[in-house]
């Protein structure tokens, strides 16, 4: 009698299922894993920006004190904090650009990378909540800028091992960052001291090390100089020649393409955060100056995180046209903090939504763009320069922002239009 058994057809089906099965599982882990990386990079970032004005009032001085509002009564003072919130956007990104400047001509050693950047995250959340001067919460700040730096220069070159939709998430994941991080803060600095609050939040850097370790499945080549390369249904892993320093260096002309208007962008976008924002007052409605700032934070994140969130649906390749549209959004909020010409709230905070919807959008744009066009061979190092652009926008934003802040400030506060 014959024995049954199985064929060897049968047995190559049950296991080209049990592969598929395995790779839809490691995508999806992967996918869900760069979106929470890309959350807890931008987390504490996020958190110290929002944070930034009630940093520089217990910090760095008072706000004046004939600028509040009590009851009906409406001064002729305009709210200003004596240092504008700039001086914490430049803490914040001076030492992410710096990283962000130097870390693509480093060795790629992601694990010590991402080590150090939990770390330097921990530290920023205890330094700033424990501090009892100014220079301690400064050095807070820059630890967080120094940790945020490292991880977004070191994901989005780590990106190309993977599938193109990991952009998608970690994109995702950092807009998700700037409404988690500004909405947690606004609702725990409700009930919580600002000390308590960034202590409870050391949860996240525990957070991005569990991601990182234990749910991301890690290519076996991550610290060889490999490329993939997908040809039909088959993944091919093809050696590189070595990218050195000049080599480096002369990829920089042909990303200045992407490069510049994703730094006018975020240039107009930080400018109008951290020079207008504090400089926007309306009096006598259902927030107090002090949470106007803080929800106006929460409504440009929801943005960022919309458009971030957006490439796999609606993509674009004309990122000028970003720029143009983030320097009308300028021009709209500066005659605001000056002029007091819009009468409603709800109208700023619409406008601030757009605002954080172009920023976001550009962003994501950008680095999927490359990610189609730029060859395999030069895209890990690529990526990791055009992460620049941003950081160099901001910084020139902070500086901008604190003489213009300062300006604005010796100026009457005018009556707004149906107060």
């Amino acid at each position: 009698m014959a024995k049954k058994g199985v064929s060897e057809s049968e047995r190559n089906e049950v296991f080209e299922i049990d592969e598929e099965t395995t790779i839809t599982r490691t995508k999806w882990r992967n996918l869900v894993a760069f979106w929470i990386l890309g959350m807890s990079n931008n987390y504490g970032y996020v958190v110290m920006l929002s944070a930034a004005h009630d940093i520089l009032a217990s910090r760095f001085g008072t706000l004046n004190e004939t600028s509040e509002t009590n009851g009906t009564e409406i001064t002729r003072e305009r709210a200003c904090n004596s240092v504008s919130t700039g001086v914490i956007l430049l803490a914040d990104i001076l030492p992410c650009l710096v990283i962000k400047i130097i870390a693509p001509f480093l060795p790629f050693f992601v694990h010590a990378r991402m080590a150090t950047c939990v770390f330097f995250s921990a530290a920023g959340f205890i330094l700033v909540s424990l501090s009892t001067t100014k220079w301690l919460a400064i050095m807070g700040v820059v630890a967080t800028s120094i940790s945020s730096g490292l991880g977004d220069v070191t994901m989005i070159s780590y990106s190309h091992q993977y599938s193109k939709q990991v952009i998608s998430t970690w994109s995702s994941g950092t807009g998700g960052a700037g409404l988690i991080g500004s909405l947690s803060y606004a609702g725990l600095a409700t009930w919580l001291k600002t000390s308590d609050t960034l202590l409870l939040m050391l949860i996240v850097p525990c957070i991005q090390a569990i991601t990182f370790w234990f749910l991301l499945v890690h290519p076996s080549n991550t610290n060889h100089n490999f490329v993939k390369s997908s040809t039909g249904s088959q993944d091919q892993i093809i050696e590189t020649p070595t990218i050195n320093f000049k080599d480096k260096i002369r990829l920089i002309p042909g990303l200045l393409k992407y490069m510049i208007p994703l730094g006018l962008v975020y240039f107009f976008e930080y400018f109008i955060n951290y020079g207008l924002y504090e400089l926007l007052q309306y009096d006598n409605i259902w927030l107090t100056y002090y949470e106007q700032y803080r929800w106006l934070q929460v409504d440009y994140q929801i943005g960022v995180f919309i458009s971030r969130s957006s490439v796999n649906l609606v993509t674009f390749n004309k990122i000028w046209i970003m720029a143009v549209l983030q320097f009308v959004n300028v021009m709209i909020i500066l005659f605001e903090a000056i002029f007091y010409y819009i009468p409603n709230f709800w109208i700023v905070f619409a406008v601030v939504l757009w605002e954080g919807f172009i920023g976001g959008s550009a962003y994501v744009n950008t680095f999927y763009r490359m990610s189609n066009e730029v060859p395999l061979a030069v895209r890990q190092i690529s990526l990791g320069i055009a992460t620049m652009a941003d950081a160099i926008g901001i910084a020139f934003a902070g500086w901008l922002a604190m003489p213009v802040h300062n300006a604005i400030c010796e100026l009457p506060k005018p009556i707004r239009l149906g107060s």
